[in-house]
């Protein structure tokens, strides 16, 4: 009796641990999204598949900004900027009256953030990030993000990165993928946080970049950033910086919007199985809903593609089980 009693109990535990157990991507609902997903890594990565992509070719792309964290109301290394400036502005009284921090600590930072011509936008930051060594640079990036809160969420930015996400790098690398960073935004910002948030290290971050100077200051070498772009790595300029840095073309690519269309246009291109993926803002409910009239992350022409080349539309609202990892 003893021993039928034990062996219910731990049937019934196998039966629980089945039930909870959901299998990989568990916060993407079971929709076409989640099993296109599945069955490509699957294909790609057994042997003796027709499409058996080999380990050394297994390169995932993703865009950062509205696809592996929010970007609403703004961008926010573009918030990262305007503290930064204002700090500035506090340590140097002088420097109020003049370009760009007369626009930004002056106006309507509402209108100053959404009616900002590019290249005042491009001001912005290389003033705010320019003039300093390359390892001070890191650390103010650091501390930034440990302290500041989204203005609405309130929450720590590194909190509004996207949960389901989070799962598809962990499934991706689980199966041989490497996977990079190709974003828009700053790739010495993005390097001081995303190894702990993303799992992927500073040497898989494209992105745009000041240009650097070395110096010996103090008798010590170090890399001074000027005031100066590098590298604008954003619409034709994601394949150029994804071939630069990888010298492979991708398998796997995900974006959001119309610049990261050239990406994976180009990733689409390759010569064997390719993933081709754009995160839908979709969900006004526990994100933001937008697409082809927003400012930030406007998504127009690159949905049109998706929709004639079979490209893989994750739509927010429908295919993911939650949004930010609570």
């Amino acid at each position: 009796m003893r021993v039928s009693v034990r062996l219910f109990h731990t049937l019934l535990l196998l039966t629980m641990a089945a039930f909870a157990y959901a299998g990989p991507l568990d916060s993407w609902q079971d929709t076409d999204a989640r099993q296109a997903i599945v069955e490509f890594v699957e294909k790609t990565t057994q042997e003796g598949s027709p499409d058996f992509v080999p380990p050394r070719d297994r390169i995932a792309v993703f865009d950062n900004d509205g696809t592996l964290w929010a970007e609403q109301p703004v961008y926010f290394q573009l918030m990262f900027a305007i503290d930064r400036l204002r700090l500035l502005a506090e340590k140097h009284p002088a420097r109020a009256e003049q370009e760009p921090y007369k626009t930004v600590l002056g106006g309507d930072l509402k209108k100053v953030l959404h009616e900002s011509s590019i290249a005042t936008i491009l001001d912005i930051v290389t003033e705010s990030h320019s003039g300093m060594t390359a390892a001070q640079f890191d650390r103010i990036a650091r501390d930034w993000i440990k302290n500041a809160r989204h203005p609405t969420k309130e929450k720590p930015f590194t909190g509004m990165v996207y949960q389901p996400m989070l799962e598809l790098l962990e499934y991706l690398r689980a199966h041989g993928y490497k996977t990079f960073i190709a974003s828009g935004g700053g790739r010495a910002f993005m390097r001081a946080w995303v190894e702990e948030t993303y799992g992927i290290p500073p040497e898989q971050v494209i992105g745009s970049s000041v240009e650097l100077e070395y110096k010996v200051i103090d008798g010590k070498p170090s890399l001074v950033r000027k005031r100066e772009i590098g590298f604008l790595d954003d619409k034709e300029g994601k394949p150029v910086g994804i071939y630069r840095r990888i010298g492979r073309k991708p398998v796997i690519a995900f974006g959001n919007s119309d610049g990261d269309r050239e990406m994976l246009e180009w990733t689409a291109s390759r010569e064997g199985p390719s993933l081709v993926g754009i995160i839908h803002h979709t969900d006004s409910a526990r994100e933001w809903a937008y697409d082809r009239d927003s400012k930030i992350g406007k998504l127009d022409k690159a949905l049109e593609q998706a929709g004639k080349e079979n490209w893989l539309v994750v739509d927010m609202a429908k295919d993911w089980k939650r949004v930010f990892p609570d």
